[in-house]
């Protein structure tokens, strides 16, 4: 056991405001503006907020790829790519 640490804290949790369960999505993007495809940022979602997340970075533009959680992309292209 880890001193300071609780079993609790260390299950992912979803990134969107106040949310507070398990995630079980990733959401892979990146700013195209300012990162080529090879720059790919992580937002985790549950089930609930895997839409809105989604949908929240692709209003913006931003490429984004949703990935079940723990498979990881190496780049994310310019072009959504449908959600697995």
């Amino acid at each position: 056991m880890t001193i300071g640490f609780d079993e609790a804290e260390l299950e992912p949790t979803c990134s969107r405001a106040e949310c507070r369960e398990t995630a079980a999505w990733n959401i892979n993007w990146r700013n195209p503006r300012i990162h080529g495809p090879e720059r790919v940022k992580v937002w985790l979602a549950c089930d609930d907020h895997r839409d809105f997340l989604r949908d929240y970075l692709a209003a913006r533009d931003f490429p984004v790829v949703v990935t079940p959680l723990g498979e990881s992309v190496a780049r994310v292209p310019d072009v959504e790519s449908p959600v697995s």
